[in-house]
């Protein structure tokens, strides 16, 4: 005979021979010939020392225990004391009642989708994420999710958790910011025969994200196709001269005829231009003669209309100077005192009868000037 003690918080399992015979709980025991008994905590999991279900024969241990069975397509979630521990996968589980709070959420992975009761945090875990399928859609984007390859609903900005399973679970994403789509280097003979090339851009955005991405397949280079006939065929009915004066015009009607196609693929077209046109060499060449030519032109016409009005000016002062004869004095004087001050330095000889002379032509001089402003005034002549 042996005595054993089972203290509090404590279970003992007897067995003999390896053979399961009873459960002991608190107080003191007396064991028989060949028997040994195993004790556990009852603050940690059973883990049973022989298969479960011949243990769970005894009703008195089956009281004791808390079992927790998982199927092939479920996993628990376990918490103790509302604490999460870990994920039980397929299988059956035992727990020992009464010191700890065990609490379990079961998980039918049939279903993709989470019960909004289990926390994000929890979600996040190593344990549980990898029996996760995680998408994320930035603030710009738009999703669609897809099921088995059937579109199921739209997805704004978020992240998405579901649940591994048998099912494909996938996410399209598209950018919904405005973008620019450019045509570079086109080529296109004008209506002129004139060859010339085009750099070409358009501002768009997705309006209808299920057209774009359901209905059509590569939007944007359906886009792009879009853009080049419309711009061939439009631009292929100007001559080069037109095309270069209506540049601006012609963006703006190249926008509204496109711009129900644009719709059809989902998208919104917000603006679009000419950004350049580049010539061929020997046109250019031709262009900047023209050009020069003209420019010529108008230097010339400029220059003619000066000297007309030079021309006219020296008339009106011929015809003043003939009708007044102090007029045509003075501006022989005037002239004269021109050609004086280019002089610097002036010899003379005779004596005191040269400077008395030039005082007395000074004063001569300025009584001509008195006497032609005087009868300026008095007639309101206006030159």
């Amino acid at each position: 005979m042996k005595r054993v003690v089972i203290n509090a918080g404590t279970v003992g399992l007897v067995f003999k021979k390896g053979a399961y015979k009873r459960v002991l709980t608190e107080g003191n025991y007396w064991l028989r010939i060949n028997e040994m008994v195993t004790i556990y905590n009852l603050a940690k999991p059973f883990s049973p020392p022989s298969e479960l279900s011949i243990l769970l024969k005894d009703e008195r241990l089956k009281a004791l225990l808390l079992i927790i069975d998982v199927n092939d397509s479920e996993i628990v979630l376990q918490y103790e004391d509302n604490i999460f521990k870990k994920v039980l996968e397929s299988g059956r589980y035992a727990f020992w009642k009464g010191v700890v709070d065990f609490e379990f959420k079961k998980i039918d992975l049939n279903s993709k989708n989470i019960a909004q009761d289990i926390h994000r945090n929890v979600l996040l875990k190593p344990e549980v994420l990898k029996y996760l399928r995680v998408f994320q859609i930035e603030a710009f984007e738009e999703g669609l999710l897809f099921v088995d390859g059937k579109f199921e609903t739209h997805l704004n900005a978020g992240v998405y958790y579901y649940w591994k399973n048998a099912e494909v679970v996938s996410v399209l994403k598209a950018d919904m910011r405005q973008r620019q789509i450019e045509i570079s280097g086109q080529e296109i003979l004008t209506k002129d025969k004139a060859a010339l090339r085009l750099n070409f851009y358009c501002q768009f955005k997705i309006e209808d994200i299920k057209k774009a991405l359901l209905n059509n397949k590569e939007y944007e280079k359906q886009l792009y196709i879009v853009l080049q006939l419309a711009l061939r065929e439009f631009i292929g009915s100007f001559t080069l001269d037109n095309l270069l004066e209506q540049k601006d015009s012609i963006s703006r009607d190249i926008l509204s005829i496109i711009v129900e196609k644009a719709r059809n693929l989902g998208v919104e077209l917000l603006d679009c231009g000419i950004r350049d046109i580049i010539l061929p060499g020997d046109v250019k060449d031709i262009m900047n003669q023209v050009l020069v030519a003209e420019k010529k032109a108008q230097a010339n016409i400029v220059s003619r209309r000066e000297e007309t009005a030079s021309t006219r000016n020296l008339l009106n002062t011929a015809k003043l100077m003939e009708e007044n004869a102090m007029l045509f004095k003075l501006k022989e004087m005037e002239y004269i005192e021109k050609i004086a001050d280019k002089i610097n330095n002036i010899s003379l000889s005779g004596g005191n009868l040269v400077v008395e002379q030039l005082k007395g032509f000074s004063l001569q001089l300025n009584k001509y000037k008195l006497i032609i402003l005087k009868s300026y005034w008095e007639k309101k002549t206006y030159i």
